[in-house]
């Protein structure tokens, strides 16, 4: 009977789900790490968004309300929901205007932290600039090539036969 009640009263509690979030120019991205989400809700409002949805197992019921650091377009902000987590993409009402955090509140959510791996400082970047490829080979051009070893004759060294080029005998 008491585990009855403990999983019973651990379905009704609600937790904050973790995330991580993202700015770009357009828009700002918010992941909440829930794996096996099901009933999934997400409401968006100009200045603030709910998600709220059970997940695992166990079910339990996740439930955060973000008050934003700007205002978003709700009608074209999304989310799409996979097996390990809920995308938001929060799409933002001026555009190229970068968000220092996601909450409008500078107090530190203990749920909330920063996608390092999808982040990218985008506001020094200007329209006309070269690609990061572009940069590279342009970085490679300038550096010239006197140095470079002459490699006249190297393909005919790599075709002879070495010594340790012997034939690998068959996997049993």
């Amino acid at each position: 009977m008491a585990a009855l009640l403990s999983r019973t009263h651990t379905a009704l509690k609600m937790h904050h789900a973790a995330a991580k979030w993202y700015d770009r120019r357009d828009s700002v991205f918010v992941e909440f790490c829930v794996e096996d989400s099901k009933d999934v809700q997400v409401k968006f409002d100009k200045t603030k968004f709910d998600f709220s949805c059970v997940s695992g197992t166990d079910n339990i019921k996740h439930q955060n309300t973000v008050e934003l650091f700007g205002v978003i377009i709700p009608e074209d902000s999304k989310h799409r929901r996979t097996d390990r987590s809920v995308l938001c993409c929060l799409r933002k009402e001026e555009v190229g205007k970068s968000w220092p955090r996601l909450t409008k509140d500078k107090a530190k959510c203990n749920w909330l932290s920063v996608d390092f791996i999808n982040w990218k400082d985008w506001e020094d970047d200007s329209e006309e600039d070269l690609s990061s490829f572009d940069k590279f080979s342009d970085m490679m051009n300038s550096m010239g090539g006197d140095d470079l070893p002459d490699l006249d004759g190297a393909e005919e060294e790599h075709d002879s036969a070495d010594s340790d080029d012997e034939k690998m005998p068959d996997l049993e």
